[in-house]
């Protein structure tokens, strides 16, 4: 019975994917990146630099310092907003997510991954600031953001802002079963290749129940606790996977020319499918190459917009600056160095096409480094995935409380409970089904999300324009009146706060 009803949701899906990441939805999505790239006079490329010394460069150094003693905003700061951003981008996608595309789309996936995140960089960018701009503050001082509210407040269309937050939903709890469902996969590998235990359901289902514990644990701590687990741990995780990366394609530094001309080579190939993995069509190789870059830099998801607007910034264009620098770390980094080691590591013309990416993900790190890249690897993907979870747990539980926004907070209270405890069960019982469909699910839902996200930018492509205008103004010295907030009420609170701490503008 249960397996019947897998079969007919993957089929499902399957029709509904075939959709959702056609050809119009990736022309869309790099459509409204080139038009946001346009009506900022490329700002990826003009304020890159900018957008490394006012965000990571000062947020480095201040690590360890105090926060904002302000007590009306239930807030994280700058750094810890970014991680919890970061961490829900930097998951299974920017390692066996990159190996998938590759064997599914071949190495010209990744030209289109690149093409994606340079434009995403400027799409990420506007999300953050219309969702710093439209953000709403409860009554406990908690403030809420992300594309239902900029689609509700900003475009006005409530009827697409509810559909977008349960898009959300489902696609944060499709998200968690694919991270857990590959740390599941790769510990009890691991343990059964070193300490002989089965890998069996019910081992996977052990390994489940202890990753949603854990989550537990900083789920319902809410925002505060997830954006210190997560400052703590994507800085970590992170360095210790770029290290490996960088020593693993070092050793194989002459396979580094080859690995680029195939890149670039099979980006535009229209070769027809078959006879390996490099035998793909041109919709194959753009298709796969956006669809993981979008699932892993999550640029016109407008899911990482949810974290970014619990910032204590009152700046919008500086927390989206701040969306630039997190796609460019994503895909230009992270995603790039599992690619090019991959690429180095092996010959993919001994590659048929049917190869499974959570194999060769791990044997991309035995292959270089024998047991200790084994265990490195056991160590960097549970670590990229379980930040994933708790970051994607506050997406849902934000997409929650908006559907249920006419509920008083007591009732809104008790559903975002009920929420959290059905998310961590489920993180436990994905484990048990089969990792290519939750993948393949999730992946679905990512592009329902994305489609009223990237109609609202397009539509409100202008004053993303005016906002960003506003800042750049203002700081070369013009006497602006400083867009920050779309609520009059707001807008002079935060006026007030630049006032008294110019170091928003420095």
């Amino acid at each position: 019975m249960w397996e019947q009803f897998l079969k007919e949701v993957e089929s499902v899906n399957s029709f509904v994917n075939s959709l959702v990441w056609g050809m119009p939805v990736v022309i869309l999505i790099l459509g409204t990146g080139i038009l946001l790239t346009v009506r900022t006079n490329f700002l990826q490329v003009r304020h890159f630099g900018e957008s490394l010394n006012t965000t990571i460069i000062p947020a480095l150094k201040s690590l360890g310092r105090r926060k904002s003693k302000d007590t009306r905003l239930k807030s994280v700061s700058q750094f810890e907003a970014f991680s919890t951003a970061i961490s829900g981008t930097v998951g299974t996608g920017n390692i066996i997510g990159v190996i998938s595309a590759i064997l599914t789309g071949g190495p010209g996936a990744v030209f289109w991954m690149w093409i994606s995140a340079f434009f995403g960089m400027v799409t990420n960018y506007s999300e953050n600031v219309l969702g710093l701009y439209f953000r709403r503050r409860d009554k406990k001082g908690n403030l809420s953001g992300g594309s239902f509210y900029y689609i509700a407040n900003g475009l006005k269309w409530k009827w697409l802002a509810y559909f977008s937050a349960i898009f959300c939903v489902f696609a944060a709890i499709g998200m968690s079963g694919v991270q857990t469902n590959k740390i599941s996969g790769t510990l009890t590998h691991v343990s059964s290749a070193y300490l002989n235990t089965p890998e069996t359901t019910a081992a996977r289902l052990v390994v489940g129940i202890a990753v949603a514990a854990v989550s537990a644990v900083i789920i319902i701590g809410g925002i505060q606790r997830i954006g210190k687990v997560t400052s703590m741990l994507v800085p970590f995780m992170s360095l210790l996977f770029i290290i490996l990366a960088l020593i693993a394609i070092g050793s194989h530094f002459t396979a580094i020319p080859a690995a680029f001309a195939l890149i670039f080579g099979k980006a535009f190939n229209f070769q027809a499918a078959g006879g390996g993995v490099l035998g793909y069509t041109f919709t194959q190789v753009i298709t796969k190459g956006m669809a993981r870059g979008v699932f892993s830099n999550e640029a016109g998801l407008g899911s990482s917009v949810i974290a970014h607007s619990a910032s204590e910034t009152r700046e919008p264009v500086k927390q989206g600056l701040w969306g630039v620098f997190e796609v460019f770390f994503d895909t230009f980094i992270i995603c790039t160095l599992t690619a090019l080691t991959f690429l180095t590591t092996f010959d993919l013309n001994n590659f048929n096409g049917k190869e499974e990416d959570a194999h060769w993900s791990m044997a991309m790190f035995s292959q270089n480094f024998g047991d200790f890249g084994t265990i490195s690897f056991s160590i960097i993907l549970p670590l990229f995935a379980f930040t994933t979870i708790i970051a994607w747990s506050y997406y849902g539980e934000k997409a929650i409380e908006f559907c249920f926004g006419f509920a008083g907070e007591r009732a809104k209270s008790i559903i975002t409970t009920v929420f959290k405890i059905v998310y961590i069960v489920l993180i436990a019982v994905s484990t048990t089904i089969q990792s290519d469909l939750i993948w393949a699910i999730d992946d679905t839902f990512n592009g329902l999300m994305a489609i009223p996200n990237l109609i609202c930018l397009v539509a409100l492509s202008g004053l993303v324009a005016r906002i960003t205008k506003n800042y750049f103004d203002r700081k070369r010295g013009k006497k602006l009146e400083p867009m920050l907030s779309a609520y009059p009420d707001m807008n002079e609170e935060f006026k007030r706060d630049l006032m008294s701490d110019d170091s928003e503008m420095h």
